[in-house]
């Protein structure tokens, strides 16, 4: 069967018009005549798309309409975990290719619509969709390949028209699967502290104090270009009248098992953990308000009122001068 095969090969590609590549892949291409889904190469060549997703992508656009594509069954069909495809859905939805949405029938029963577009640019863009009949039932097979016809002997049928895009049905709610996006941009890192004046008295303080982690955390070996590079961070540190022992201790605590890249290790620290400037005397000073005038009980007519002594209050100190 082997000698057949590399036969059957070396015949085919004896056929291939023009020279042949010096290196990359060769391309043997017979026409179907069954069985096969056209796909845009928007989709195979992806550059925004894991390869998981791309695979999975053309797998949802092969199946017949009414096709169960959830993640429980697509975890029955492939070797990949609920993970893995649940995140792939994901990005199919982000570049538009996979569209799910609820809707509530006229029984009041709440369903969700999944819709997959093989042209998201074409949806944008308002065209034309093609109508298809729906599948009534859809059933799960293995693929078969097909023949590969002889390139020699049997002619090659002429292609048939391509299938036509099925709308998708309705489908049972299923609970929404929250995964991480492994596209979504990372925070920005945050930038090495800088001293207001870097002097070098301070630069080289800053300096000892990074060459000298590695007699307190043998892990933490830095290089001369190292030391160079986060030299100013640790002056912020100093200057802001942070004790050399306090920051080797902020430095050498807790380290990951094993830090494999000591540098970021000790750059992450200086930016993260950098404490505020000392305050000075004038915002320790405790401040002083104004003395509040308490409140007293008129003799009169038992009314409070404020004084700093006690006595009458207004209304009866009007009456009796005007008695007087």
């Amino acid at each position: 069967m082997d000698t057949q095969h590399d036969i059957a090969l070396t015949r085919a590609l004896t056929g291939i018009p023009g020279p042949l590549p010096p290196s990359g892949v060769i391309h043997v291409a017979f026409p179907h005549a069954s069985r096969f889904t056209i796909v845009g190469n928007h989709l195979a060549q992806h550059d925004g798309l894991s390869l998981t997703a791309i695979g999975i992508g053309v797998h949802i656009q092969s199946l017949p309409a009414g096709s169960q594509v959830g993640i429980k069954a697509l975890t029955a069909r492939f070797a990949e975990g609920e993970t893995t495809i649940a995140a792939a859905l994901r990005e199919l939805e982000t570049h538009g290719y996979l569209h799910r949405t609820r809707a509530r029938l006229a029984n009041g029963r709440v369903v969700t619509r999944t819709v997959f577009c093989n042209q998201p640019g074409a949806l944008l863009r308002g065209g034309a969709v093609v109508p298809a009949a729906v599948t009534p039932t859809p059933v799960m097979r293995p693929v078969v390949p097909d023949p590969v016809p002889d390139p020699v002997r049997d002619p090659v049928p002429a292609p048939p028209p391509a299938p036509e895009p099925a709308p998708v049905p309705e489908e049972e709610e299923r609970p929404p699967v929250r995964v991480p996006s492994r596209i979504a941009p990372k925070p920005p890192r945050r930038p090495l502290p800088q001293p207001r004046e870097l002097t070098p008295e301070l630069h080289r303080a800053a300096s000892a104090l990074l060459a000298d982690l590695r007699r307190h955390a043998p892990e933490l070996v830095l290089s001369e270009d190292d030391v160079e590079e986060l030299a100013p961070g640790a002056a912020a540190w100093l200057e802001r009248g942070a004790h050399p022992d306090a920051i080797r201790h902020a430095l050498t605590t807790e380290l990951p098992q094993p830090p494999k890249y000591p540098a970021k290790i000790v750059r992450h620290r200086l930016a993260v953990l950098l404490p505020p400037p000392l305050p000075g005397a004038q915002e320790l000073t405790p401040v002083h308000r104004p003395p509040v005038t308490p409140f007293q009980t008129c003799e009169g007519c038992d009314r409070a009122f404020r004084s700093p002594d006690p006595g009458h209050c207004r209304d009866c100190r009007a009456q009796y001068w005007e008695a007087a």
